[in-house]
């Protein structure tokens, strides 16, 4: 199978990273840390303009109906600039959980929401913005409460434990949601990665050493080169997963089913671990000043560690996509 991006969907990338190119992101994520929403929520609702909470979201609620690749693009965007707020939850879990007209809010761009889903997602991100609070058990959503403010290794990543309530609707397929949640942060990882990687070819460049820039060593050339490697062999499972997603399910070339939890999984574990190869990499290449706090290094560090922990561990989504193998060779 061969994949490309339509000329719509560069065009929308593009259209991502002129607008966040243009705004103050990071003192948005570093303000939304403090627990200051508003620069943050006007980034939100400037994203909505262009239709981003709105892609998964059904045309009958308001929103695009567009595809599991256009959200993937999207979160990507959202991974490399850094973009705060509970995006996962509300642009891309929320829309295949239920069928209500607070959808219309979301594709709007004013409703937030946040979920718990234990064991995978035992704590309520943003939950004290957020204006639908919704807890998964098996297949009954059920509201929450928010309790106190639990610390986070990302600390724009603001988590809070909470007190489940009644039972306020059923999903029929909530693994299939689940598995959005999978796919958009499997986005956001390869997004970020590629920004660690990208600061660091530019500190490489511009940052001297007995006379060169550092970035001339073969060492430094040999760090840098396996990130790109990892994270261009992260792209293809990503998309390939989101394809997958659109399809249903289904394999594209009519091969029987296919097997979207091994899909993305597999996405997962790649997106994951380059990201995690790309924040280390940084940090060898920045070297003592990626620990300051006023370098932005150090948040995108915490970032891809909160992210690759976040809607399942590695070692979860290597056990599912070693059970989707293996079962598939047991039944031949």
């Amino acid at each position: 199978m061969r994949f490309a991006f339509s000329a719509e969907q560069r065009q929308f990338g593009t259209s991502l990273d002129d607008l966040l190119s243009d705004v103050d992101v990071e003192s948005a994520a570093r303000r939304w840390a403090a627990g200051e929403h508003e620069p943050g929520l006007k980034l939100w609702w400037r994203l909505a303009e262009i239709g981003v909470p709105a892609l998964a979201v059904p045309e009958h609620r308001d929103g695009l109906g567009a595809g599991a690749v256009d959200v993937a693009l999207a979160f990507e965007r959202l991974g490399y600039h850094g973009v705060p707020g509970p995006w996962v939850d509300t642009a891309a879990v929320l829309p295949a959980l239920l069928d209500d007209e607070l959808l219309a809010g979301v594709a709007a761009g004013e409703t937030l929401a946040s979920l718990r889903w234990d064991p995978h997602v035992p704590y309520a991100l943003d939950a004290d913005v957020a204006d639908t609070r919704i807890a998964v058990e098996d297949g009954t959503l059920r509201v929450f409460t928010p309790g106190r403010r639990l610390s986070s290794v990302a600390q724009a990543r603001r988590l809070f434990g909470s007190t489940v309530g009644d039972a306020i609707a059923t999903c029929a397929d909530t693994g299939r949601a689940f598995d959005w949640g999978v796919l958009a942060t499997s986005a956001q990882l390869l997004g970020a990665g590629r920004w660690l990687l990208e600061r660091s070819v530019e500190y490489a460049r511009q940052r001297r050493q007995y006379g060169r820039a550092i970035g001339e060593y073969q060492a430094i050339k040999h760090l840098l080169a396996d990130v790109a490697t990892r994270l261009e062999l992260a792209e293809p499972l990503l998309y390939g997963a989101a394809v997958a997603m659109a399809a249903g399910g289904k394999n594209v070339e009519n091969l029987g089913r296919g097997h979207l939890a091994r899909d993305v999984s597999a996405a997962k574990v790649a997106a994951a671990d380059a990201a995690y190869l790309a924040a280390r990499t940084g940090l060898q290449v920045h070297g003592a000043i990626g620990y300051t706090a006023e370098h932005p290094l150090g948040r995108w560090l915490a970032t891809v560690r909160a992210l690759a922990g976040a809607w399942g561990t590695q070692a979860f989504h290597r056990r599912r996509v070693l059970g989707a193998v293996t079962a598939g060779r047991r039944s031949r």
